[in-house]
């Protein structure tokens, strides 16, 4: 028996510094994420029409000097449009995690599962009734597809409950939502006039150019709301990757928990979309990347998903401005383009995540 116990510490050493040293390594994932974020964001303000020396964007953006015209270019222009990059990209990457993670499907998202279906849809109505609607379409499109979005998640929430609220069931309620909104959306197309058509495309494409500071302030106060909700439920949403009973059986009101991750996935998406359109595949591709370099802890996995998205959705703007010298490629068309590619890389370098 005396040899045992030593034995037996000797094990939970090895264990405890096995452990420390995932933590470290998390930590410098995270670490690295957030310098690329940096970099990302300082190329992003310096790149456009008018090429600015990053050495002289940093300064305008840090206040360490002032010229009148690079700070006019970049803190009237150029800092909005980099500023909700990063916060469109946290949002979805976010949504995208928690959507994944309590359906415990890989490929969910707001956008495979029709929320951001539901929001174009908000959004084309509002263009197509034009004059009728009693605000200017400044808000009214905003208001129109936040509201939508929420009805989507809504649809899915309660359908699937219907049935269970299973995650299967769930799954499918959400590509019922999605066929559903695509075919309202493809109706509305049908009926508008040539002017509402481009306007209903176009908003569909996705674009970050009509940034304005009021719109990354809109964003950034839901993202920091939402955030500690989540992040006070990180125990819970780890737990879940076990299983609804496994889960229950360790005291997590698996109900209860879906719903307030829905209500999030609402907000957060419907927000994100809601100025700057439809932008697929930054909620489906950010959560996989941050769970091969972090692993399944929410504790680790949530703000690194956030990172992620934050990251791609930020050089995804950089190249919608490098394509074409002088010209700005919608940001949806960009992260599909970029996004089926790495995906379809993720689906066959690592099976076992998707299977």
């Amino acid at each position: 028996m005396a040899m045992l116990a030593p034995a037996a510490g000797e094990k939970a050493d090895a264990l405890a510094s096995a452990y420390r040293r995932i933590v470290l390594r998390r930590l410098m994932v995270l670490a690295v994420a957030m310098l690329a974020l940096v970099l990302s964001f300082l190329l992003d303000v310096a790149t456009g029409p008018a090429q600015l020396p990053l050495g002289h964007v940093a300064a305008s953006v840090f206040r360490l000097a002032e010229d009148s015209t690079i700070d006019a270019i970049v803190w009237n222009i150029r800092l909005p449009v980099a500023v909700i990059a990063v916060l469109v990209g946290a949002c979805l990457g976010l949504s995208g995690v928690i959507m994944q993670t309590i359906l415990n499907n890989p490929l969910a998202s707001s956008y495979t599962l029709g929320v951001s279906a539901g929001a174009g849809f908000g959004a084309g109505l509002v263009i197509l009734l034009g004059s009728a609607i009693p605000l200017s379409e400044a808000y009214a499109i905003p208001l129109n597809a936040f509201l939508f979005a929420g009805i989507a998640c809504a649809g899915v929430y309660f359908i699937g409950k219907a049935r269970g609220a299973s995650p299967e069931m769930l799954v499918l309620a959400g590509i019922a939502m999605l066929f559903l909104f695509q075919a309202l959306l493809a109706l509305l197309q049908f009926m508008a006039s040539p002017e509402a058509l481009q306007s209903i495309v176009f908003w569909l494409f996705g674009s970050l150019q009509k940034a304005t500071w009021p719109k990354t302030i809109v964003i950034a106060v839901v993202l920091a709301a939402t955030l500690p909700v989540m992040m006070h439920d990180l125990w819970q949403l780890t737990a879940l990757k076990l299983g609804d009973e496994r889960a229950a059986g360790l005291g997590v009101k698996v109900g209860a928990l879906r719903l307030r991750a829905f209500v999030v996935i609402s907000i957060l998406t419907g927000v994100a979309v809601a100025f700057v359109g439809t932008i697929g595949f930054i909620g489906l591709v950010a959560p996989h990347i941050a769970r091969i370099s972090l692993g399944e802890d929410q504790r680790a996995l949530l703000p690194g998903s956030a990172l992620v998205g934050a990251l791609t959705l930020s050089l995804a703007s950089v190249a919608s401005k490098m394509i074409l010298p002088g010209a700005i490629f919608p940001i949806g068309i960009v992260t599909a383009l970029i996004g089926v590619p790495f995906f379809v890389w993720l689906i066959i370098a690592n099976r076992r995540a998707f299977w």
